[in-house]
């Protein structure tokens, strides 16, 4: 069995269905056992557990800070 799924706030998410808006991409603004989205598409906001998540995450895309921040050798 694997662990969970690594996710960080401000990643931007492609879920496997579209939200009736029509949107496919999604920022993440909280993670713990529930993680919080907001649509990219129309700004709506919701809750998802994690569980039901990380069924529906299709790709995680980081941001481009994380890549080439002030950490990095």
């Amino acid at each position: 069995m694997l662990g969970p799924i690594e996710v960080h706030v401000d990643d931007v998410v492609v879920m496997r269905k579209p939200h009736p808006c029509g949107g496919f991409r999604w920022v993440v603004t909280r993670v713990g056992a529930d993680i919080g989205l907001r649509c990219l598409t129309c700004g709506r906001r919701v809750m998802l557990p994690r569980s039901r998540f990380e069924r529906r995450v299709k790709q995680i895309l980081r941001p481009s800070s994380a890549e080439g921040g002030k950490d990095a050798p």
